[in-house]
């Protein structure tokens, strides 16, 4: 048996997360994610478990389940969408897990509130539109992979968000994760020493202000991530990781740039926060 610790009350300090569905599984692991960021102090093992869309699958899977209920010794978490009856039926038998039906939990309800019967069938969340959809996101992925650091100026006009700030704030990551995730065009421009000695922005992004919003970091946090990369250089150095962040945040103040520090923030608050600010509009099945 793994042994995985308890806290002081005796409760496990991990537990195992299973994210199952007859289809990618993103639907459920953003929903589960959501509800899980409300228990702190716990950390959680996840795993994925997509296309569970055969009863004989749906039996596959719960039975790896319960082997790492066996393992661990605590019995696992399982958020679930699948949808159609016979694949629910299966895979509730089998499994000896805490399961949690995220569709169902609304289905139901709604079948009594509209007074209609649901389809229960296998997909049906990227079905309409889907294709669309995913040229959408792959386009904003392509755009964003060649507008990444300031590679080129070309074609700025076109995104839906522009990301400023000194290296390492975090702006590629976000930027990816706007872009996958929502589908948003998201270019990045690193604010560099000759900017700040300009104390303007780069010339590029002068027409593209309503589009932009810069990201800062703590100088402390930012030394850390800098020195992973190119260790006792000035480029790392704290007194240079403040010199650049005060200097960027003073840029984006005095250009009214609107911007907050990725320090204690995940991408997806960062994302959330830059969407609402810069009212830019997303298809909500986008991030399904």
């Amino acid at each position: 048996m793994t042994s995985i610790g308890t806290d002081n009350q005796g409760k496990p300090k991990q537990r195992t997360v299973f994210f199952v569905s007859d289809a990618t599984a993103i639907t459920a692991e953003t929903l589960a994610n959501s509800v899980l960021a409300q228990f702190h102090g716990l950390k959680y093992q996840r795993f994925r478990m997509p296309f569970v869309n055969t009863d004989e699958k749906a039996k596959a899977a719960a039975l790896r389940i319960n082997e790492i209920e066996k393992e661990t010794g605590v019995r696992p978490i399982v958020f679930s969408t699948l949808v159609a009856g016979s694949l629910a039926s299966t895979f509730n038998e089998y499994c000896n897990a805490f399961v949690i039906e995220l569709f169902r939990s609304f289905v139901g309800p709604l079948e009594r509130e509209l007074g209609v019967p649901s389809d229960h069938s296998v997909g049906k969340s990227h079905e309409i539109g889907d294709q669309d959809r995913y040229n959408r996101r792959i386009d904003a992925i392509n755009y964003t992979l060649s507008h990444d650091d300031g590679q080129t100026n070309n074609g700025l006009e076109e995104a839906d968000v522009i990301l400023v700030g000194v290296s390492r704030s975090g702006k590629t990551p976000t930027s990816l994760y706007l872009a996958m995730q929502y589908g948003i065009k998201a270019a990045n421009y690193p604010l560099i020493p000759e900017d700040f000695d300009r104390g303007e922005l780069p010339p590029a992004l002068e027409n593209c202000k309503g589009k932009i919003f810069g990201l800062s970091i703590a100088p402390e946090r930012l030394s850390q991530i800098r020195s992973e990369r190119r260790p006792n250089s000035r480029y790392a150095s704290l007194e240079n990781c403040r010199y650049e962040v005060y200097e960027a945040e003073r840029m984006m103040d005095n250009e009214g740039i609107k911007f907050l520090s990725s320090t204690t923030k995940s991408i997806e608050e960062i994302s959330a926060t830059i969407l609402l600010e810069l009212k830019v509009n997303v298809d909500p099945m986008m991030s399904m």
